[in-house]
């Protein structure tokens, strides 16, 4: 049996973040839940995470500050951001992805949380790089 992918859900609203958990839950996630930024970043430097999904709509800091945060903690994982388009439109964002806080489906949803939290980062564990004269390949060990 494969392990749960473990999904960190940053939420200032605590009836959202019960219903995404409940959701992502009963789909086959284990799930961190986060009311802050802070308690966010605490979590995933503390915690295995494979994937962040953060909401713009956060008291002190707005989401895309907090993903960006993130980011500089744990690169490697990929994080969504549920924004309404007006505010993300021409604002820089580290997210990998953005999705529409009011117009995403939860079956939307889980299927973009399925194919991110199911991206290959980096090389494989255990993994040594053979360099071939003409290609390099990453050899398990």
């Amino acid at each position: 049996m494969r392990p749960k992918k473990i999904i960190l859900v940053v939420n200032g609203n605590e009836q959202e973040r019960s219903v995404i958990t409940f959701m992502l839950s009963t789909n086959g996630y284990r799930v961190l839940a986060a009311a802050s930024g802070s308690e966010a970043a605490q979590f995933i430097s503390e915690n295995p995470v494979d994937l962040v999904l953060a909401d713009d709509g956060m008291p002190n800091f707005n989401g895309g500050q907090i993903v960006a945060r993130l980011k500089e903690i744990a690169l490697h994982v990929p994080m969504i951001l549920l924004c309404d388009p007006a505010r993300a439109s021409g604002q820089p964002q580290a997210a990998d992805a953005l999705l529409p806080r009011r117009n995403c489906s939860p079956i939307e949803l889980l299927e973009r949380i399925k194919n991110m939290s199911a991206r290959k980062r980096g090389p494989r564990k255990g993994s040594a790089h053979v360099t071939h004269p003409q290609h390099t390949l990453a050899v398990a060990s």
